[in-house]
């Protein structure tokens, strides 16, 4: 399961490409703009960005050359119709990790993010810990002292993104955005039952690292004294 910005003008294409991916187990957000593009890259942590390179007003080269310059290192797969070896050279040169033309077969769509998501990367495989509490975001493994601990798709990635945000308060709101993106069938009683499944499933008390914040939101605490 992978976390994928889907940045896609054409409509159509956009919601078959969703689909396809979501039913390999993928968490798709998809983005038709490339201002809204950068703005998503700059506020969420994605594993893989499929990038389309000709969009109105900011181009899909203009995104990519931005988010490299400013550090990005998520690997990006370019869609586009330029078949040229020129505009291929030119996609990967500034910081494409992968091409595919269109049009495309999804099953090679498919197989090409499998391999890119195989590629090692200092954030892909960065382990996560606070107290006895492991995450391995490539093996999607979570333990508690030395116990792995099964979770829900969903419920795994609440714990990841608290953990790479630690000692931070997000609004329910704020964590409808980040984990379940643009999914518009939850609420943030959604986000309320999963905190309770996350504390349940790892043995926690809600005074004890994730934490209620009272009218505010919740957070994850690293120091065990705050």
């Amino acid at each position: 399961m992978a976390k994928i910005l889907l940045v896609e003008d054409d409509v159509a294409l956009a919601e078959v490409t969703k689909f396809g991916l979501e039913s390999q187990g993928h968490i798709v957000q998809v983005t038709p703009d490339g201002n809204q593009a950068l703005d998503n890259l700059r506020i969420n942590k994605y594993d893989l960005v499929v990038l389309d390179w000709m969009m109105p007003v900011v181009t899909g080269i203009e995104v990519l050359q931005t988010y490299r310059k400013t550090g990005g290192k998520t690997p990006v797969l370019m869609l586009t119709a330029k078949a040229r070896l020129d505009d291929k050279e030119e996609g990967l040169d500034a910081g494409a990790d992968d091409y595919l033309t269109k049009p495309f077969e999804h099953r090679e769509l498919q197989a090409r993010i499998r391999a890119l998501l195989r590629r090692p990367t200092s954030l892909a495989n960065m382990i996560l810990t606070v107290d006895d509490i492991t995450l391995d975001p490539a093996t999607c493994v979570v333990t508690r002292a030395g116990k792995e601990i099964k979770l829900r798709p969903k419920v795994y990635s609440l714990l990841e993104f608290l953990m790479r945000h630690p000692n931070q308060v997000f609004s329910a709101e704020a964590i409808l955005e980040r984990v379940w993106l643009d999914d518009a069938m939850v609420s943030t009683d959604t986000v309320r039952a999963h905190f309770k499944l996350l504390r349940k499933s790892l043995g926690l008390t809600e005074d004890t690292i994730i934490r209620t914040v009272r009218n505010r939101g919740y957070m994850l605490v690293t120091d065990k004294d705050s």
